[in-house]
This record gives structure tokens, sequence and C-alpha cells, in this order.
């Protein structure tokens, strides 16, 4: 009879929209989302890195959560900007035998809960990828583009809307 109670308590809270078994917390009251194309600031950054940036934060909200996306009084607004793509030679470590080079990719990211502005927030958030110095950049460039957004989506999200 226990376990009933405490599993129906479970669907209870998570109907509501607050908790989800995925980590998330979204109040109730946000229901909506707007993703503003982001700012490019990175001279060297492929020109069109912000725009498949926001497209992918667009998507990961519209298929990880319930929210709807409009530019018409949103919810809930991320705004922000590519600040750096910066690749750097690595010397060999001790116990290592080649060097290789790394892409660290820089944006600042602004958060704008307009149902409660003290949840809003600015932060800036960087992920490196590595790959072997005998390669090109613009051999690899698209995958690591790739996995470093990925990993930068993950961290943008999980700032945005869980609450651990």
């Amino acid at each position: 009879m226990k376990i009933l109670k405490l599993l129906l308590i479970t669907v209870v809270i998570c109907s509501l929209g607050c908790y989800t078994f995925s980590g998330i917390s979204i109040p109730p009251e946000v229901k909506t989302f707007y993703v503003e194309t982001f700012v490019h600031q990175a001279n060297n950054a492929p020109i069109n890195i912000t725009q498949q940036f926001c497209e992918a934060l667009r998507n990961k909200i519209r298929q990880q959560t319930s929210l709807v996306q409009t530019d018409v009084d949103p919810d809930v607004e991320f705004k922000g900007a590519i600040t750096g793509f910066r690749v750097t030679s690595e010397a060999p470590q001790p116990g290592e035998l080649t060097a290789f080079n790394r892409l660290t990719i820089y944006y600042s990211v602004e958060y704008i809960d307009n149902t409660n502005p003290k949840n809003n927030w600015k932060s800036s958030f960087n992920f490196p990828a590595e790959y072997a110095s005998g390669e090109n950049l613009l051999d690899v460039q698209d995958e690591l583009i790739n996995n470093i957004h990925d990993q930068l989506l993950e961290d943008i999200y999980n700032k945005a809307f869980t609450n651990w």
C-alpha cells in the first residue's frame, strides 16, 4: 500500500510539469522559449557556426522538453555570442610520444526567465576537442565542431533546466 501511495505521488508531481525522471526542472508556468541567433564574435570561426549552434539548441529544447518555440513574448530566452574559436598546439607530455592540436570553442550565454527574473543568468561555456598534429584542421573541423557543440549544448541545457 505504501509503494502504491509513493508511486501515485510521484506520478502526480511529474504530471504537474515541475519535475521529470530526466532530471529537468521547469516550473509549470514556463511554456514557451526562444533562442536568438547568437552574435558571431570569433573572427576565425566558420561563418555559419552560430546558426548551426542555435538550431541545435532549439532542437534539443524541443525534443527534450514540452516547451513550445515562439518569438513573441517567450517565457524563457537564450541569447549569446561565440566569443572564441582557438586552435592550440600541445606539446607531448611525459610518457607520450606525439603532440596534438586542440580546438576550443567559447560561447557566452544569457538565459532570461521572463516568468521569474531571479532565475536569470549569464555564463561562459567552452569545451576542447583534440586532433592529431599531422591532421589538417579543415579535414576534421566539422566533426570536432559537432562534438564540441554536443557537450556545450548539454552544459547549457543542464544549467537552464536542471536544479540539482
